[in-house]
Formats: C-alpha cells, sequence, structure tokens
C-alpha cells in the first residue's frame, strides 16, 4: 500500500500572473488551485520542498491526497500540473475536490510483474516492450487503487497483451473500454528482438556468397584445364601433319 499523502497549504489573496511570478520566486512556492465538489474555488500556495518530496511517490496523480488549510482538510486528487518547460519545476497545480458518492476518472500507472520468469523471456529469448505504462479508470474514491497489476509469468513468445487483459478490483472501470467503441490498445508484447532476426539472414546470405564463390573459383580452374588439353591436342596434331 502507498503512503498516505498530506500537504499544508496556506490560503492565497494576491492572484494574478505577477504573483504567481513572484511567489515562485522570492517565496519558493508554488500557486494552486483547488476547486470542485459544489463548492467554491479556492486559490493555495504550497511549499515547494514539500510537494517536490510528495511528488517522489508513484502514486502522488493517482491517488487522494489530504490538503490542510486553516486547520481543515479536505480530500483532493490532481486534476491538472504545468512545468517550467525548460527547467521541468512545477509552475502550477490544480486539486479537484472529491466526495464518496461520486465517481472519479483518474490515470493510474500500470506494473508489470513477474517479467524475469515470464516463459517467453526465460525459456524462449524473447523480450518484453511496454506500449502503455498507466491507464485511465473510473471509481468511487473508496475504490481508487493505487496501481494495476499484470502478471507476465505464463506469458509467451509471439503475444501482444492488451487493456482488456488488466484485471481490475471490484467497483473499478477502465475508460477506454467502457466507450461506446472500447480502445482495446496493446500494453505490452513478448517478442524476439528485432536484431536477433536480422542476424539470421545476414549470416545466410554471407554463406551463400561464400559458396558462390567457392563455385566460381572451382569452375574456373577446370575451364583452364580444359583449355590446356585443348592447346595440347591441338599441338599434337599440327606435329603429326610435319
Amino acid at each position: 500500500m502507498s503512503q498516505k499523502i498530506e500537504l499544508e497549504a496556506e490560503l492565497r489573496t494576491d492572484v494574478g500572473k505577477g504573483a504567481s511570478r513572484r511567489l515562485r520566486r522570492l517565496a519558493d512556492k508554488v500557486p494552486s488551485i483547488m476547486y470542485g465538489g459544489d463548492q467554491d474555488s479556492i486559490a493555495l500556495t504550497l511549499r515547494y520542498n514539500e510537494l517536490a518530496k510528495a511528488m517522489q511517490e508513484e502514486s502522488f496523480f493517482s491517488q487522494i491526497i489530504s490538503i490542510k488549510t486553516n486547520g481543515k482538510s479536505q480530500q483532493v486528487v490532481v486534476r491538472d500540473l504545468q512545468r517550467h518547460p525548460a527547467s521541468d519545476r512545477v509552475q502550477h497545480i490544480d486539486f479537484l475536490r472529491i466526495r464518496a458518492d461520486r465517481a472519479l476518472q483518474v490515470q493510474v500507472p500500470i506494473h508489470f510483474i513477474n517479467e524475469e520468469e515470464c516463459v517467453g523471456v526465460r525459456t524462449e529469448g524473447a523480450a518484453i516492450s511496454h506500449m502503455i505504462t498507466d491507464v485511465e479508470i473510473s471509481c468511487l474514491p473508496g475504490d481508487l487503487p493505487s496501481f494495476l497489476e499484470v502478471d507476465m509469468l505464463e506469458v509467451t513468445l509471439g503475444t501482444a497483451l492488451h487493456v482488456s487483459d488488466i484485471i481490475v478490483p471490484e467497483g473499478v472501470t477502465i475508460v477506454a473500454l467502457a466507450q461506446e467503441e472500447p480502445n482495446d490498445a496493446q500494453i505490452a508484447t513478448v517478442l524476439v528482438p528485432r536484431e536477433n532476426i536480422e542476424e539470421e539472414p545476414e549470416l545466410e546470405a554471407l554463406e551463400g556468397e561464400e559458396g558462390e564463390a567457392v563455385e566460381d573459383e572451382e569452375a574456373a580452374e577446370e575451364g583452364g584445364e580444359g583449355d590446356e588439353d585443348s592447346a595440347e591436342q591441338g599441338k599434337g596434331s599440327r606435329d603429326d601433319e610435319t
């Protein structure tokens, strides 16, 4: 189970781009906003170091977070996050309040387990490639998982796994599969690496070229011997005439 995440926040009254820049530059804080849950939006500030530490948790973007302001805690999930294009530093973060009786949609990570023991890898020389590493789910807050697991143990060579192969807990729905036109995309494949496939034809081609070269040399030698025999026979005929 992932660690519970709690953040301390301060109410922010000085809003606007200029105020946000001053917060980031002078106070080492991150402007934020909290909305939803049939309540008014609230402008907040978070301490950058505290936020950066919390974001080291893989489940930060898929877990319910407790934000405490003025002694009162509210349950939220991350809805949006903006980073500086050059430094990648967080510039702004949006939080959505949750309600226990209302489903929410969240991106959760996929954990591929038993990859080293995978049949296709261990006995058939295959390699596992990941196409998707997270998936959007819909569920009530109380059913929200920190991640979803995909067991690779019995997967054999040439197999492609899809979104529909993910086993989800009760009460959880994968959004892509619940649409009017389901999108059952590939999430992983177990295949022989391309370089291993390409080496064999190259080797066969090289062996074929060497074989042709040997045959050409033998044919040339036989042709040379035939020319010498013809020359000797011609010389013998001329000697007989004289």
